[in-house]
């Protein structure tokens, strides 16, 4: 998960994602991109992965599952969530 400290969206996710780590066992990295030049450059890396399926731009919060290629960004249910992370 690419979030940035301040962003709404991802403030309104991070529950969701703790609820599931604790609740289904799938592990997610979180990663703060916006003070951590590091981590900004690790999203920076999966750019051709995550760009066409988050409106050409690489934006917070980002889901990305490396082993699938699979991305989906922005705001979502938990179930919906859960279904993505546990295909």
């Amino acid at each position: 998960m690419f979030h940035g400290r301040e962003c709404p969206h991802c403030r309104k996710m991070m529950p969701l994602v703790d609820k599931m780590i604790e609740e289904k066992g799938v592990e997610i990295e979180k990663l703060e991109v916006w003070h951590n030049e590091k981590n900004a450059d690790a999203m920076r890396s999966y750019r051709d992965i995550i760009t066409p399926k988050c409106g050409g731009q690489l934006r917070v919060p980002t889901f990305l599952n490396t082993e699938a290629k699979d991305v989906f960004c922005g705001e979502v249910e938990y179930e919906e969530l859960v279904d993505w992370a546990t295909k």
